[in-house]
């Protein structure tokens, strides 16, 4: 954790020379198997620019891509990830994954409807030892500027279930957070992409600058 956080530092401080007010960036997990890693194309420029506006976060208005198995993933204290299919790991990405996120690194997984069985198996081989488990409702991620006294918003109905949290603690510390049932990112989505009312985007749109919030400051 520290060693990340060393280079957080170091990283951070070159990209705010070479981009003036930025603190740093975030990423977008571009992973292998054919799902669409590429969805929701305006979700993290608005979520970027809500937190920017209200948590006063100073992120790059543009997010990254960056791929499992590259040392480009350390430059990021939040990666992002989401999609509808199938999700491959190889040994070299679960490897390097488990070395950014034991780091120090943060991964939000949303599962876009379709992700669930490929990346519980995935997720598997990056901590075999662990299992996702659902986090309650006084869990930090829902305490931060926002609070969410009942847990992850509903945004879009899926199959009808109750939204939920769930994550992957390492030696007492969350590393990955995995919304299901939820959909967060296509409520980030731009208002016209599915026309959800607006206080259903303020509330996604709410809980990922908490992801953000969390992510960035709970070392």
């Amino acid at each position: 954790m520290k060693k990340l956080l060393v280079l957080f530092i170091i990283l951070h401080s070159s990209f705010i020379i070479a981009h003036g007010q930025y603190a740093y960036k975030i990423a977008k997990l571009k992973y292998n198997g054919g799902g669409d890693w590429y969805a929701n194309k305006t979700s993290l420029p608005n979520l970027i620019k809500f937190a920017n506006a209200n948590l006063r976060m100073n992120i790059f208005p543009e997010e990254d891509i960056v791929e499992p198995g590259s040392t480009d993933i350390f430059g990021y204290p939040f990666v992002h990830m989401t999609g509808h299919g199938n999700v491959t790991f190889s040994d070299a990405d679960v490897s390097n994954m488990r070395r950014y996120l034991i780091s120090g690194g943060f991964l939000h997984i949303d599962d876009n409807y379709g992700l669930d069985k490929f990346i519980r198996r995935e997720m598997k081989k990056v901590f075999p030892e662990l299992s996702f488990v659902e986090l309650p409702f006084n869990h930090p991620v829902y305490q931060q500027k926002f609070r969410f006294a009942t847990g992850l918003p509903k945004i879009h109905e899926h199959d009808g279930k109750s939204p939920q949290g769930f994550g992957l603690i390492y030696q007492g510390r969350l590393v990955c957070f995995y919304s299901f049932e939820c959909d967060l990112g296509n409520g980030w989505e731009d208002q016209s992409v599915y026309n959800d009312p607006e206080p259903v985007r303020q509330q996604a749109l709410r809980m990922g600058a908490n992801l953000l919030e969390y992510a960035t400051t709970s070392y």
